[in-house]
């Protein structure tokens, strides 16, 4: 005789088995769409690395998706382009196919935007519909999908700005375009982390989860630096190390004034000031380390720091290489990429002190 502490029992179980299902279901979602957001940073660094970020100088969010098929649509494109201070002032007398170089860039470039949105929307509505989201899921995506839809108008915002008097994007909606990128990467990895099963260990201190935080918001504030670097072409100055130009600390640091515009639109201190940032997130991630292998040792915490340190002193090294080789596009590349790859695992590092969501079983309500 089935007794009625058994169907609880099968029914809590069945329940159990469904939500992990669930679980596993949007994991693998969202790793699609992090995989989708790094492909869409890394062609946006590219974009910018060969200076085809202006090629396409209208906004068409739905008809832009067609590249030009014809001779025709193509040298409608390049008259475009040729109107603007960038192809008048640095690219004067460019050929037609040379135009075609930078336009695929940025073409590829605003394609993924779109896919993203497509790989984001669409898997959220299907889940959504059929009960897979969890009450305390629904709107932290929906918010992300809305940062999603804004980062499009934050895209042309920052293009806009080298169509009629600069020959380039401004550094400072540069840099708030890749940070909102960022920002959307890291909450996709949060999500994601507190979706895996894990156990909790004990932290080393009662303050370390703020410490992993601290870490976490310093490497998105490393890859903030690092935009206003690429849009100030300041990596291609200065290109020696440990010393820069002839010195630890070098001089005229703050020649413009008033003094603090020197952090956003000096090359010198722009680049200098990312240099330091460097320098403190490696010894923080250091000093993490340390303190977790001493208090906890052999603990997915400790674990845990010494790989982050791990990957800071290998984008260091890639971040060296960068400066002393003069920029190529592929050590350029490879540093973006190495910057993304820090700044997901000090997320999933942070989100590790917490555990995973607690289990909301009532979904379809």
């Amino acid at each position: 005789m089935v007794t009625s502490d058994a169907i609880i029992r099968d029914t809590s179980s069945e329940e159990s088995r469904r939500l992990e299902r669930n679980r596993l279901a949007l994991r693998r979602w969202l790793q699609l769409v992090i995989l989708t957001l790094v492909c869409l940073v890394v062609v946006g660094g590219a974009t910018r690395l060969t200076n085809s970020g202006l090629s396409i100088t209208e906004w068409k969010p739905i008809h832009g998706a067609i590249p030009p098929l014809s001779v025709a649509e193509w040298e409608e494109e390049f008259q475009l382009y040729q109107r603007i201070p960038q192809y008048q002032q640095l690219n004067h007398g460019m050929t037609l196919d040379e135009f075609k170089s930078i336009f695929w860039w940025e073409w590829a470039h605003r394609l993924l935007a779109r896919a993203i949105g497509l790989v984001f929307g669409l898997p959220l509505v299907f889940f959504w519909l059929t009960g897979r989201v969890e009450r305390r899921l629904r709107m932290p995506l929906v918010g992300l999908l809305a940062l999603g839809g804004l980062q499009g108008f934050v895209g042309w915002w920052m293009v806009s700005s080298g169509l009629a008097v600069r020959t380039d994007v401004s550094q400072y909606r540069l840099a708030t375009h890749l940070t909102i990128a960022c920002l959307i990467y890291a909450a996709c990895v949060w999500i994601m982390r507190g979706l895996t099963p894990q156990t909790v260990d004990r932290p080393p201190t009662r303050h370390s989860h703020l410490a992993a935080g601290a870490l976490a918001f310093l490497a998105l504030f490393q890859i903030y630096l690092g935009a206003l670097v690429a849009g100030l072409d300041a990596g291609f100055t200065y290109n020696t190390w440990p010393l820069m130009d002839g010195a630890l600390v070098p001089g005229d640091l703050f020649i413009q004034q008033p003094w603090w515009i020197n952090l956003f639109e000096n090359p010198k201190t722009v680049q200098f000031v990312h240099r330091c940032g460097a320098y403190l997130l490696l010894i923080l991630t250091f000093v993490h380390m340390l303190q977790s292998l001493r208090l906890t040792p052999g603990t997915g915490h400790a674990r845990g720091a010494m790989l982050l340190f791990g990957l800071v002193c290998l984008q260091a090294a890639i971040g060296i290489a960068t400066l002393l080789l003069h920029v190529p596009i592929e050590a350029g590349l490879l540093h973006q990429l190495g910057g993304l790859l820090v700044l997901g695992y000090a997320i999933a590092h942070w989100r590790g002190f917490y555990g995973e969501f607690p289990r909301d079983s009532a979904m379809r309500s």
